[in-house]
C-alpha cells in the first residue's frame, strides 16, 4: 500500500505535465494563427497555407521511408483524402481570421469538432450544450458583433467551410491512424496539401512585398501552428487521457481571443465576449462529462493520433 502512494503521486504528476504541455501547443497554434493575420494582407492565404504546409513537410519527412510496394492507392486514399481536407481547413480558416478577425473565426471553426464530439450522444445535457454553444455563436455573428456594418457573409461562409473541414480531418484522422503507421499518413497528407496549395500560392505570390520581416512570419505561422504542436502531440497523448486533450484543446477560442487582441488589435463587445464563453463552456461542459465508454469521436482522434 505504502508504495502506491508515490505511484499515484508520479502518474499525477505526468499528466499535470503533459496537460501543461498542451495548454502550451493551444497558445502556439494561435500565436502562429496571430501571425498568420498579419502576413495574409501581404502575401495571401495561399502563400501562407502554403509555407506553414512545406515546414510540416520538412518536419516529418525524415521519419518517412516508405517501401514502393506499399504505395498503393487502396492503402494510401485516407491520407490523401487527408490531405485534400486539410489544404481546404487551412485556407478557408485563414481567409476567414483575415474577414472576420482571429477570435470570431476560431469560435464559428470550433462548431465542427464540437459537433464531432456530439454527433454520437443521446444524453440531454449534451443536447443542452449543443444548443448552448449555437446561441452562443448566433450572439456572435449577431446585432451585438463590434462590426457597426455586421458580420462578413463570405467570412462566415469561409469559416463555417473550415468549421465542416475539421469535423472531415478529425474523421479522416481517425481512419488514417488505424491504417498507417507512425508519421506515415501525416506526412502523406502534408505531401498532398502542399501540391495542391503550391500551384496557387505561386500564381498569388509577389516578390516585391516580400522582406526579412515577411520570411520570419511565415516561418513563425509554420512552426508555431504546424511543426511544433504536432510533434509534441505524442509526447503528450502519452500522459493525458484522451478526454482531457478534447477539454483542453475546448478553450481554443479562448486563447484565439486573446491572440487577436494582443497581436491583432481586436476589439471585442460585451456580447462577443460573452459568445465566446458560452461557446467554450459548453464544449468544455459536454466533454468533462463524457462517459468513458462510448468515447466521442473526437477522443478517439486525439487517441489515434498518439
Amino acid at each position: 500500500m505504502p508504495a502506491a502512494a508515490p505511484a499515484h503521486g508520479a502518474e499525477r504528476g505526468r499528466s499535470l505535465a503533459g496537460a501543461a504541455v498542451q495548454l502550451g501547443t493551444e497558445v502556439s497554434i494561435n500565436f502562429g494563427s496571430s501571425l498568420a493575420g498579419l502576413v495574409i494582407p501581404v502575401v495571401g492565404s495561399f502563400v501562407v497555407v502554403a509555407v506553414r504546409q512545406l515546414v510540416m513537410v520538412v518536419a516529418v519527412l525524415p521519419f518517412y521511408r516508405p517501401k514502393r510496394a506499399e504505395l498503393t492507392w487502396r492503402r494510401l486514399w485516407p491520407a490523401v483524402a487527408l490531405g485534400v481536407v486539410l489544404a481546404i481547413m487551412n485556407v478557408t480558416f485563414y481567409e476567414s481570421v483575415h474577414l472576420l478577425g482571429l477570435g470570431v473565426a476560431a469560435t464559428i471553426e470550433f462548431l465542427g469538432p464540437l459537433a464531432i464530439a456530439l454527433a454520437s450522444s443521446r444524453r440531454v445535457l449534451d443536447v443542452i450544450c449543443a444548443l448552448a454553444a449555437g446561441a452562443g455563436v448566433v450572439l456572435l455573428i449577431g446585432p451585438g458583433a463590434s462590426d457597426a456594418a455586421g458580420i462578413d457573409p463570405w467570412g462566415l461562409t469561409l469559416a463555417l467551410t473550415a468549421a465542416a473541414a475539421w469535423a472531415g480531418y478529425i474523421l479522416l484522422t481517425r481512419k488514417v491512424a488505424h491504417g498507417l503507421p507512425g508519421l506515415e499518413g501525416l506526412t502523406v497528407a502534408s505531401i498532398v496539401s502542399l501540391a495542391l496549395l503550391a500551384p496557387f500560392a505561386a500564381a498569388t505570390f509577389d516578390p516585391a512585398v516580400v522582406d526579412w520581416a515577411v520570411v520570419g512570419l511565415l516561418l513563425g505561422v509554420g512552426v508555431l501552428s504546424s511543426a511544433l504542436p504536432y510533434s509534441l502531440d505524442t509526447w503528450i497523448l502519452r500522459r493525458i487521457s484522451p478526454r482531457i486533450y478534447a477539454i483542453v484543446t475546448s478553450f481554443g477560442p479562448v486563447i484565439a481571443a486573446v491572440f487577436g487582441w494582443l497581436v491583432l488589435s481586436e476589439t471585442f463587445s460585451l456580447t462577443e465576449v460573452i459568445a465566446i464563453v458560452i461557446v467554450c463552456g459548453a464544449a468544455g461542459t459536454a466533454l468533462a462529462t463524457q462517459r468513458a465508454r462510448p468515447k466521442s469521436q473526437l477522443e478517439q482522434t486525439a487517441e489515434g493520433m498518439a
